[in-house]
């Protein structure tokens, strides 16, 4: 993979953190359930509990990473498992960049929770990549070659950190699913070729924490608690009950139900109106010392894709009066499986509502949706059972688009008061070679131009910017047509706030000396190692540096808050709180003839100081032979 490719592929670097958090929300019943078992889905009582599990994902490689999870089980230190996913289901990891998504719920006997077993089946998994500036399919293979099916992946704690579930309590695990520290992707090859060795994280209280998505079908309201219970159905699944979950709102909670919008209680009162069994989804937080989740916003009804209309999921690559092309799009269908789709056209009108999220007494018309912006459309698909994943059209001349807040990253070119001025490389999670901003200005020559791309940041501090650093913005395109400025800031995230990604690795035959030097606080990479292959990057932000064209070899140290940190070998994972310990168990594999073949770190990059300071690293090894 070369240096080149890599910048043109904007945010789909050689692979962030893809995690596949499942958190999982778990409350005893009375008995201690030592067998096998299948967990119920019925509501908890006091002297019972839940498993609620979530998804989620950091920026990484893949346009979709989509397979079919077949089982989630746990496992008792006391002995006996227990399954806590009533079905299989298909989950695209590569969406859940953002948030978290609830999985499942269930109830479990008390007892303590020392691991489990996560089992996926790549048979019919939808893998894409950016290439070149197209999307690309990818094929999954072990480290063998051979083509993926079923794998079952390890679930770990931490010997200190048991997951101990309580009746009439709600515990949660995440349990992260590393694409970056999971898989190696070829470029060079047709198809693109990806070699899995899946890295598995769990921990009862995550090191990082994201916005969490639930999803389900609507059973009751309680308006005076400012409650409401629904049967959680993940991602898009058209059916299904994965169990009970209680969603709480607070006078600040905007509702979405239809064409409606709504603040607080009037909202809860409108929910209270629908049938059970309508669809909702929720974005908010989960509150680990309360054990509940807040919701920020709700969506009911009919702005819900799967329910009334179908949808589609992504970003605006081009507009031709009232045509929309999205590429590395979701589809929703009301009656199947969600897909991945390199493109679709949506055909909107002047009946097309238009909602923007986070500004429920926003008045937006179709007008307002720009290339770049990030959107849900609802409508229906004039020819779903098209075979091509380029042909898909959606009508929503009488549906509905909703905006989306949407990320540029790029580099600072200019900096007034006001605005500020990038060179942008993506537009979430798209290079910016996919899109074409014909028509977005007042003019054909003040169409929005990505190598000068004007921001309005109106009385957003910009004192963590910086020219010639990368940056990301959040915010909203201006309206078709009306550029300049080309985008309304709401968020800015300087250099030093930004996320950094450092990936290398040492091909099939390894390495048994990766560091120049290995002690209890650091980690030095040898950069001159013979047997560094295709990776060897860093990524802050949108900012893509050859790690070999550095002056002197990165140091990877811990952070000043909780980390973690692994060592795959042959399957198996060990987890460490202390960095020490885990530079120590480090070197007794290394000096015991043991190869290295990659390694992630993730946290904040220091330029000055050529520093990362990682709360997570993973590492690959192997026996020598």
């Amino acid at each position: 993979m070369d240096l080149e490719s890599i910048i043109r592929r904007g945010p789909t670097l050689l692979g962030h953190a893809a995690a596949f958090a499942a958190a999982l929300t778990l409350v005893g019943c009375g008995s201690s359930g030592g067998g096998s078992t299948q967990a119920g889905t019925n509501p908890p009582s006091s002297t019972q509990g839940q498993v609620v599990v979530a998804l989620t994902d950091a920026d990484g490689d893949f346009l979709s990473y989509i397979v079919d999870v077949e089982s989630i089980t746990l496992h008792r230190a006391a002995g006996g498992t227990v399954e806590t996913l009533p079905a299989t289901t298909r989950i695209d990891f590569s969406e859940l960049t953002e948030f978290s998504e609830i999985f499942s719920a269930a109830t479990l006997a008390p007892g303590d929770i020392d691991g489990g077993t996560i089992r996926l089946n790549y048979a019919n998994a939808e893998i894409s990549v950016e290439r070149g500036g197209n999307i690309v399919a990818a094929t999954a293979v072990d480290a063998n070659g051979n083509a993926l099916g079923v794998v079952d992946l390890e679930i770990r704690l931490d010997d200190r950190e048991h997951l101990i579930v309580t009746a009439g309590r709600t515990a949660f695990l995440t349990i992260d699913f590393d694409l970056a520290a999971s898989n190696d992707v070829d470029l060079s090859v047709t198809p693109v070729k990806v070699t899995a060795r899946p890295y598995l994280v769990a921990e009862v209280q995550p090191v990082t924490e994201k916005e969490l998505r639930v999803r389900g079908s609507l059973v009751d309201v309680d308006v005076g608690a400012s409650t409401y219970d629904i049967r959680v159905r993940p991602w898009h699944k058209h059916d299904g009950d994965h169990g009970p979950f209680t969603v709480h709102t607070t006078p600040t909670t905007t509702f979405e139900i239809g064409d409606a919008s709504y603040t607080g209680k009037p909202g809860l009162e409108a929910l209270d109106k629908l049938p059970a069994g309508t669809l909702t989804v929720a974005f908010g937080v989960l509150d680990f010392q309360a054990h509940t989740f807040t919701a920020e916003a709700v969506q009911a009804g009919d702005s819900v894709g799967g329910d009334k209309f179908a949808a589609v999921h992504g970003n605006v690559v081009a507009r031709t009066s009232d045509t929309l092309t999205l590429k590395g799009a979701i589809a929703v269908f009301r009656d199947r499986p969600a897909r991945f789709r390199r493109t679709i056209t949506v055909k909107v009108g002047p009946e097309t509502g238009v909602s923007k999220a986070g500004y429920p007494n926003a008045v937006v018309d179709i007008g307002d949706v720009s290339v770049g912006q990030r959107v849900v459309a609802l409508g229906q698909f004039t020819n779903p059972d098209v075979a091509s994943i380029d042909a898909l059209v959606l009508d929503a001349t009488a549906g509905r688009v909703r905006m989306l807040a949407t990320r540029l990253s790029g580099i600072v070119t200019e900096l007034n008061p006001g605005q500020i001025d990038m060179r942008l490389r993506g537009i979430d999670h798209l290079g910016i070679d996919m899109f074409d901003f014909t028509g977005t200005g007042i003019n054909a020559d003040s169409d929005a131009d990505p190598l000068d791309y004007e921001i309005a940041t109106r009385t957003l501090s910009l004192s963590g910017l910086a020219v010639d650093k990368p940056a990301r913005v959040l915010g909203f395109v201006a309206p078709f047509g009306e550029a300049p400025p080309d985008f309304a800031a709401s968020t800015v995230i300087g250099y030093g706030a930004l996320p950094a990604a450092l990936g290398i690795g040492w091909g099939e035959e390894g390495t048994s000396a990766p560091f120049l030097t290995m002690g209890p606080s650091s980690l030095v990479l040898d950069l001159a190692n013979p047997n560094i292959g295709m990776r060897h990057h860093l990524l802050v932000g949108m900012r893509v540096v050859d790690l070999l064209t550095l002056p002197a070899s990165p140091s990877i140290v811990p952070t000043d808050r909780r980390g973690l940190y692994g060592i795959w070998e042959n399957g198996e994972i060990k987890l460490f709180r202390s960095f020490s310990e885990f530079v120590t168990e480090l070197g007794v594999r290394l000096g015991a003839g043991k190869k290295a073949h990659g390694l992630a770190a993730y946290g904040a990059y220091d330029d000055a100081t050529n520093t990362l300071r990682a709360t997570r690293v993973a590492v690959h090894v192997s026996s020598a032979d």
